[in-house]
């Protein structure tokens, strides 16, 4: 088993058990050496995300909707980041594209707070 493949596994570990500083640090070398995967830039700004690290979370899920537009969990999280760091008129596009392409739930109720939120200023 290679040396990044068994970071990645223990990074997954370290998310799912609640750390997710412990896992953003596994995961920034095997981002570096597969810049282009998508599954683990994923699961970096997640864990950036979960850990509060916003700007850094921001980062990872703006590369993944550039590289696929496609992705309504990555609008759906570049969303709720943006909502977090107090942007609401950005996040409510990245919101109603989610919502568009996957009308989940958690979706929905995002964007619904989000366009309360922008519509009171």
């Amino acid at each position: 088993m290679s040396e990044l493949y068994e970071d990645y596994t223990r990074a997954v570990r370290s998310f799912d058990a609640g750390d997710p500083l412990s896992a953003a640090k596994l995961l920034t070398p095997v981002v570096a050496a597969e810049p282009e995967n998508a599954s683990v830039r994923l699961l970096l700004a997640r864990a950036y995300y979960n850990s509060a690290q916003l700007r850094r979370a921001e980062e990872q899920l703006r590369w993944l909707v550039d590289r696929d537009p496609a992705d309504h969990y990555a609008h759906f999280v570049l969303g709720r980041t943006l909502e977090r760091l107090g942007r609401p008129g950005q996040a409510v596009g990245h919101l109603r594209m989610a919502v568009a392409m996957r009308p989940l739930e958690d979706y929905s109720d995002a964007l619904r707070r989000v366009e309360a939120r922008t519509a009171r200023r």
